[in-house]
């Protein structure tokens, strides 16, 4: 997604009031921003709680800014200076964290974002996930506040239509509950399903936003009574799956089963690529079928 972040950046926000900073990354995908922003660009190394600080200041003297790094860099290793620089002086400074999830694989544990959403949310910041390239676009038309935009790798089926854009979304239409996938994963859940009967299957909904007031009537409605999936490139703790289940507290709503699949860390201990992890969390295709064929079913 990172080459469409940078088209939709040098379309919608080669603009005055814009900067760009990154911290020493974006060989072979941020060169054309570069050229773009020119002097609004700045190479901040690898130096990234002084690139938030940076950030902050521009903020505060009127410019919106993008901070663009591996995702672990962006929101961990700054994680005080996002607080306090930023979030408690709510300044229009939008981190884009690259490779949300699994995706650095073999690079291993230091460069996997597992708890971004959850270290994000908790401060206030809006988090923003991505399904599809196209959201970006639509994403990056309001960033008047702290913002956190989590990339990862768009894995939809070839030659598929994208709806309209909404923070909820269903994607593929079926009659046994739904699935409720974070991001990316929407798309591997549709190529997985495709093929399933729709009275067999679930439907798919893309979520790409933490707010509650935006998830849908028609989404309740799906899951009253019939079984709830959620799958999730992140860890089970302040995840899509316990904001919805918040969610559905708050609305009384009761499904016949809550299955919630998320990233279990690493549990043989070894590291290996973004499929090899999402294999042994049950979050690739093929778990993702096994989930929903072996799911008991309601009435």
């Amino acid at each position: 997604m990172r080459n469409s972040f940078a088209k939709a950046v040098i379309t919608q926000c080669n603009q005055e009031e814009y900067f760009f900073l990154t911290g020493d990354l974006g060989f072979m995908a941020l060169e054309e921003v570069q050229n773009s922003f020119q002097n609004r660009f700045i190479n901040a190394g690898v130096a990234e709680q002084n690139m938030v600080g940076v950030a902050a200041g521009l903020a505060q003297e009127g410019f919106k800014v993008f901070v663009y790094s591996i995702a672990p860099f962006c929101y961990a290793r700054p994680f005080e200076q996002i607080r306090n620089d930023i979030c408690l002086n709510n300044l229009p400074v939008c981190l884009v964290g690259n490779g949300g999830g699994y995706a650095y694989g073999h690079m291993g544990p230091t460069h996997h974002a597992l708890e971004d959403c959850a270290a994000m949310n908790a401060l206030g910041v809006r988090v923003l996930v991505p399904a599809f390239n196209e959201d970006i676009s639509v994403m990056l038309n309001e960033l008047s506040a702290p913002t956190y935009l989590r990339l990862g790798y768009d894995v939809r089926p070839k030659e598929t239509d994208i709806f309209e854009y909404a923070a909820w979304r269903e994607i593929l239409q079926g009659k046994r509950g739904a699935i409720a996938a974070l991001g990316p994963l929407a798309g591997l859940a549709w190529q997985a399903l495709l093929d399933i009967p729709v009275n067999d299957r679930p439907s798919v909904w893309a979520v790409t936003e933490f707010d509650e007031t935006k998830i849908p009537t028609v989404f309740w409605k799906q899951i009253a009574e019939k079984p709830l999936f959620v799958i999730e490139e992140h860890v089970a703790a302040g995840g899509l799956g316990m904001h919805l289940a918040l969610a559905m507290a708050h609305h009384k709503i009761q499904t016949s089963d809550f299955i919630h699949r998320y990233a279990l860390r690493y549990p043989t201990g070894r590291f290996g690529s973004q499929e090899f992890h999402r294999v042994q969390c049950g979050l690739d295709a093929k778990g993702i079928l096994t989930m929903i064929t072996g799911a008991t079913y309601g009435s």
